[in-house]
């Protein structure tokens, strides 16, 4: 039987440096760094929703820095085309050739800031990105870095001029989380530390490399779920189809993502087996963005975030032996 690259012990004690390295300049709570490791630990997608300011692109850089990868940010825009994100070919007077000129896509960590700004089809353009890790440009198909993932933000007050992302989109996400604002004291140490530097922007230590996040990456699919546990997923994911104010549930591949995101939480915890804490942490961030809501549900107030909650609490938490390997 194939063993992980590297224990979980180490794989735990590595996220703490990780998260201890991000909060050195970002002020926010543990809860929401812990959720963004997550998806990056599952290998796959962040959508972060919050308004202007809250350190979005800040907590994407310092995530990038942190882990010693490649970062790029997209500012997305109504006139930004598919080839201003994939790249195109241009000639070259030089050799009567046309040579590939890779767009901005070909990074490991890729801030899609304020992705609902672009249209349909440059969201499109994303979209194989972040399922296959390749772009096809021309007829050609070139592959990705890797690792590879897209931290996505949006702005949830500002709506003129956006685009909704569709169903298929949001669903390649495996985690929408928000940062809210920090509190009095948060913000009084933001003007503290924005004093004591000659900078706008704090920088932050690399924690490891490219080639250690890979195999971190690889830590959780090593992880034990009990049978118990899947059932307990499938229960909330088939609870979501018949909730009188859903129109659309949450996906198959919606309830896998929320195993590989139990699995990730758990190794970010130091554990080689999924508890149900793990999965009920993870299932606001997996499964709320995924429901589409009827127009009853939008006129009577009732939100998805009401939905998860009541189906949380509905539903029986199986009882658990606790196991290790």
């Amino acid at each position: 039987m194939s063993t992980a690259p590297i224990s979980v012990a180490d794989a735990a004690a590595t996220c703490e440096d990780v998260l201890e390295s991000i909060s050195g300049a970002v002020i926010t709570n543990r809860e929401f760094l812990e959720t963004v490791l997550t998806g990056t630990l599952a290998s796959g997608h962040v959508l972060l929703e919050d308004v202007p300011g809250t350190g979005k692109t800040l907590t994407s850089r310092c995530l990038a820095q942190t882990l010693g990868l490649e970062f790029n940010r997209i500012q997305f825009t109504p006139d930004l085309l598919p080839s201003d994100i994939t790249g195109s070919h241009v000639y070259n007077e030089d050799t009567h050739e046309f040579q590939f000129n890779e767009g901005p896509i070909f990074a490991n960590v890729v801030l899609a800031d304020e992705i609902n700004r672009a249209p349909p089809k440059t969201q499109a353009a994303l979209l194989e990105a972040m399922e296959e890790k390749q772009v096809s440009v021309d007829g050609e198909t070139r592959q990705l870095p890797d690792p590879f993932f897209v931290i996505a933000t949006q702005n949830p007050v500002e709506q003129e001029g956006t685009f909704e992302l569709p169903e298929a989109q949001r669903d390649r996400f495996i985690v929408k989380t928000e940062m809210g604002y920090p509190d009095a004291d948060g913000e009084r140490e933001l003007l503290d530390r924005r004093t004591d530097r000659l900078t706008a922007s704090p920088t932050v230590d690399q924690v490891v490399d490219g080639r250690t996040v890979t195999d971190l990456q690889q830590v959780p699919e090593f992880v034990t779920v009990d049978g118990k546990l899947k059932d307990y997923m499938i229960e909330l994911g088939r609870a979501t189809r018949e909730h009188d104010a859903v129109a659309a549930g949450v996906s198959p591949r919606g309830i896998q993502r929320l195993l590989e995101a139990s699995r990730a939480r758990a190794v970010i915890h130091g554990r080689d087996y999924v508890a149900p804490d793990d999965v009920k942490a993870v299932a606001r961030p997996v499964m709320t963005h995924r429901l589409v809501t009827t127009a009853r549900a939008n006129v009577d107030g009732t939100t998805k975030e009401d939905v998860i909650e009541t189906i949380l609490e509905a539903t029986t938490v199986p009882a658990m032996e606790t196991v290790s390997r």
